[in-house]
C-alpha cells in the first residue's frame, strides 16, 4: 500500500500514513505535487480525473498529481507519476513553484490539504493514460485554458485554478517559465522520512 508523508505548519515532516486514508473529513497536511506537461507549442495537456479518484472524481485538472513515497525526492516521484499514469518517459521534470501549498473542501466534507510543488515537463511525446487515473484528456492552448479557468467557462480541480493564478506571473509563454531551485522546496520534500 502507498504511503503519503506527513507534514507539520513548517513544511516538516512528522510521520508518514497510508495514502489511501490520508483523504478524509480532517484531512492532515501531507506532502504532494502537481505537474503541468505541455508541449513544445505550449500546449497543456489537460486530463479529467478518473471517477475511481476520492478527491474531486470526474473533475478537469492539471496534467498530474500525485504524492512522494517517504525517502523520494519529489522530481523523481513526478518522473515515476508521469510514466505510470501518462504513459510518458518524460525527461526531468522542472520545478517552477516550489512552496504551492493549498486547502480545498468538496461538497462531501471530504478534504485536500497539501504542500504541493508545482513542476512542468516539456515533451511532444503522445500519452498513453491509465484508465485508473485519468478519464479523460486533451491538448488545449495555455492562453485558451488560462483565460477559460478565470472567466470559469471550465470547472477544474481547486488546486489548479490557485496554481493557474501563480503560473501567469511567470510568463505568457509556459515553455519559457523560470525555473526554482530545489534548495527552495519545503523541509519536506528535501527531508522526506525514509
Amino acid at each position: 500500500m502507498a504511503q503519503v508523508v506527513l507534514l507539520d505548519e513548517e513544511g516538516r515532516p512528522v510521520g508518514v500514513t497510508e495514502g489511501a486514508t490520508v483523504h478524509h473529513l480532517r484531512t492532515p497536511l501531507h506532502l504532494a505535487f502537481s505537474c503541468y506537461v505541455f508541449t513544445t507549442d505550449a500546449k497543456l495537456l489537460l486530463t479529467m480525473r478518473s471517477d475511481r479518484t476520492r478527491t474531486w472524481p470526474g473533475i478537469w485538472t492539471n496534467s498530474c498529481y500525485g504524492h512522494p513515497a517517504p525517502g523520494e525526492p519529489v522530481p523523481a516521484a513526478v518522473t515515476r507519476t508521469v510514466r505510470a499514469e501518462l504513459g510518458l518517459a518524460a525527461p526531468a521534470p522542472e520545478l517552477v513553484l516550489p512552496a504551492f501549498r493549498y486547502r480545498a473542501v468538496m461538497d462531501n466534507g471530504v478534504a485536500e490539504n497539501a504542500v504541493s510543488p508545482v513542476f512542468r515537463v516539456v515533451t511532444d511525446e503522445r500519452p498513453t493514460p491509465d484508465p485508473a487515473a485519468i478519464g479523460d484528456f486533451e491538448w488545449v492552448d495555455w492562453a485558451d485554458f488560462v483565460y477559460a479557468v478565470g472567466t470559469g467557462d471550465i470547472s477544474v480541480s481547486p488546486w489548479c485554478r490557485l496554481q493557474v493564478a501563480e503560473l501567469i506571473t511567470l510568463g505568457d509563454d509556459p515553455t519559457r517559465w523560470p525555473t526554482a531551485d530545489e534548495c527552495l522546496l519545503p523541509g519536506g520534500a528535501l527531508t522526506a522520512i525514509g
